[in-house]
């Protein structure tokens, strides 16, 4: 396995000793030795590491990224963000770096929605559960939903999980999302042609306790941010802003799921269940057959006349 990671200069302001060499102790876990490093900015390095064996033997076209006119990765590299000191010292606690609550991640067997969507977080999402598993896949297509409010965010994305629902939860997540940023210019995902044979990322096991040997539940679809301006629901749009039951052309989709099991194979997954918090608000919908596979579309505008 490969990876490629950045890193920039680390703050100056004054850390006391104990907390330094914690921090020092977690950035070298974080950080593993690199093959090449590459400066794309003042302070700021691409560092290149791995194996380069895992390489297909098809041909696929070269993906362009802003950074590569300052250099590229060894072959069968990927790009991974270098962990700052600074990084790590914005968080609350060390142990807590990195983390997402976990009440923004939706879980299909809560007996009450509405715990979740309270959280200010709404999904429309597919999900396997009961088995293990060792990875996913699927084919999505990208929009740009309109965001409402600055606070606010859409995304599409599959969600690979381990643990239970509470603070032990274990989350890989991988996607698209469109949110405001520093200057308030939405910023969408550019997909291009990855091919099949691309490799994106991985998971270190050290760094989580249930995702160390597999999964336990996968999850596809969308998430929003729903801090009720006005006290009405956002208007914040996920997928394309259209429900399921407008179908192809019109609603976002996720199509060709597929599991990773325990011998390294793709397959198709058995017992896809869905889930939404208000599917007034948003919807899934989900279906089976020809080129398409297990599918699902998703979606929706939020406020509407049914979602007020």
């Amino acid at each position: 396995m490969a990876l490629c990671l950045s890193c920039a200069e680390a703050g100056r302001g004054q850390v006391p000793s104990k907390r330094r060499l914690e921090v020092q102790r977690h950035l070298r876990r974080l950080n593993k030795r690199a093959v090449r490093s590459i400066k794309v900015a003042p302070f700021s390095l691409l560092s290149c590491f791995g194996e380069s064996k895992v390489a297909s033997q098809k041909k696929t076209p070269p993906l362009s990224q802003p950074w590569h006119q300052h250099g590229r990765c060894p072959k069968n590299t990927i790009p991974i963000r270098r962990t700052r000191r600074k990084d790590v010292l914005r968080a609350s606690s060390i142990r807590k770096y990195g983390r997402k609550k976990h009440k923004s991640i939706p879980n299909p067997l809560s007996v009450d929605p509405d715990l979740l969507s309270e959280s200010g977080h709404q999904h429309a999402i597919g999900y396997v559960e009961g088995d293990t598993y060792y990875g996913a896949k699927a084919t999505i297509n990208v929009w740009e939903p309109k965001i409402q409010q600055a606070n606010e965010f859409s995304l599409s994305q599959l969600w690979i999980l381990g643990g239970s629902f509470g603070e032990d939860l274990n989350s890989i997540e991988a996607g698209w999302q469109v949110f405001f940023c520093c200057t308030s210019i939405k910023h969408a995902v550019n997909f291009d042609s990855f091919g099949n044979d691309y490799v994106l990322g991985y998971w270190p096991s050290f760094l989580f306790s249930y995702l160390a040997d597999s999964a336990s539940m996968i999850e596809w679809g969308g998430e929003v941010v729903n801090s009720e301006p006005d006290g009405e629901h956002t208007s914040t749009a996920m997928g394309s802003g259209h429900f399921p039951g407008e179908g192809f052309g019109k609603a976002s989709y996720f199509r060709n799921i597929q599991i990773v099991d325990d011998s390294n194979k793709l397959r198709t997954p058995t017992g896809v269940g869905t889930f939404t918090e208000q599917s007034s608000c948003y919807d899934v919908q989900i279906g089976n057959g020809g080129q398409w596979g297990h599918y699902f579309y998703y979606g929706g505008p939020g406020r509407n006349s049914n979602c007020p």
